[in-house]
């Protein structure tokens, strides 16, 4: 119990230095740019606590928990030969986490507006609605495959920097037949799906994997999913949304 005191006292204090400098760029730009006075500075205060208790606990129930249950699960699965489930496994976890980002729906109820707005879809709610969903699914679906693409890359061994590479090439590919207006929303969706919870346990997946395989290194094969977990929302919205435009 001590110990774990003693841990999470040093990720509040982590915390709080990592949003030290945040802290101090706002208030040099509220009192020397906009020169404008601080109000309800004593609610700025609890809020600021509140966010760094917050990420405090957070990284700690991540250390706690989340990084031994990925390694834990990816270990087991490979110590049982099961590559069926662990496919199962990688799919699951990248599109259960996904589907609830808040980024992610964040993005696809402002990108249904949008689309709404410039006449690209109707501009009724269920519309919009579907849409949105639609937009959601399509990144969640794509999440679960570019984990599932990262663990067969890590049992077969396959070229990371090839797949990433031949990856963005594709990328640029249709992005030349894509609509430009959906350009934009398709590239954001790759960064939404790097979310907190996501990362930490995706990342404990490669590395728990990697560690499980024989003639495979934690550090050069157990990482790398994430980056397909970017890359693969952009190809997956940019064909969604071309659909949608033919439709």
């Amino acid at each position: 119990m001590k110990d774990s005191l003693i841990a999470l006292a040093k990720d509040a204090l982590g915390s709080l230095r990592n949003i030290l400098p945040i802290v101090v760029v706002i208030s040099a730009f509220q009192v020397f740019v906009i020169q404008s006075p601080v109000t309800e500075l004593s609610s700025l205060v609890v809020g600021g606590l509140l966010v760094v208790l917050g990420l405090a606990f957070f990284i700690f129930g991540l250390r706690l928990a989340l990084f031994p249950i990925g390694e834990s699960l990816a270990h087991s699965l490979a110590r049982k030969g099961s590559v069926f489930w662990l496919v199962v496994f990688a799919f699951v976890l990248g599109f259960g986490t996904t589907i609830a980002e808040p980024a992610l729906i964040a993005v696809a109820s402002e990108a249904a507006e949008v689309a709404a707005g410039a006449e690209v879809i109707a501009s009724s709610t269920e519309a919009m609605e579907s849409y949105a969903l639609g937009l959601r699914m399509t990144v969640a679906l794509a999440v679960g495959f570019a984990l599932v693409l990262g663990v067969i890359r890590i049992l077969a061994d396959w070229s990371l920097p090839i797949m990433i590479i031949g990856g963005y090439i594709l990328v640029v590919l249709i992005t030349t037949f894509a609509p430009d207006e959906i350009v934009g929303i398709a590239y954001d969706c790759g960064g939404v799906t790097t979310s907190t919870v996501t990362v930490p346990l995706v990342a404990a997946l490669g590395v728990g994997l990697a560690s499980s395989v024989k003639g495979r290194n934690p550090m050069t094969d157990g990482f790398g999913l994430i980056a397909f977990a970017s890359l693969t929302p952009i190809l997956f919205v940019l064909v969604y949304e071309i659909i949608v435009q033919w439709n």
